[in-house]
């Protein structure tokens, strides 16, 4: 974890800022710009922060924002099963259940589909029984 991470007890949205803030490289600003392209995905989406990463979900989890030394990844852990036609995951394909992105430094997004994602991610919860 970064020397300056953040500490727990304080409000999600507060550690999310202080892990972006703390990165201070090409990470950091990749991490907030996924933060709102997340966000802006669905009205009820609620930033959590667990296992000392950032958390997005909405009826269930829908995806962590893990930063390391070369990738910044979105971990969905219901991937496998949700639709991704413009071949976003890119990382964990041989998992059962997850599916991750792995973005790089320069990496471009697209954006449309990342919501798309995010909102199939969303309808997966509701499904559940």
């Amino acid at each position: 974890m970064p020397k300056n991470a953040p500490a727990a007890g304080q409000p999600a949205a507060a550690l999310i800022d202080e892990r972006i803030a703390s990165l201070g490289d090409w990470r950091g600003q990749r991490l907030a710009a996924l933060r709102q392209l997340i966000l802006a995905a669905d009205p009820g989406i609620v930033e959590e922060w667990k296992w000392s990463n950032p958390v997005w979900s909405c009826d269930g989890i829908l995806c962590t924002g893990e930063t390391y030394k070369q990738v910044v990844k979105m971990t969905f852990p219901k991937g496998a099963s949700l639709p991704d036609p413009a071949g976003l995951f890119n990382s964990s394909l041989d998992g059962a259940v997850r599916r991750a992105i792995d973005v790089r430094e320069g990496d471009t997004m697209d954006t449309g589909a990342l919501q798309a994602l995010i909102r199939a991610a969303i309808a997966a919860n509701r499904k559940r029984p």
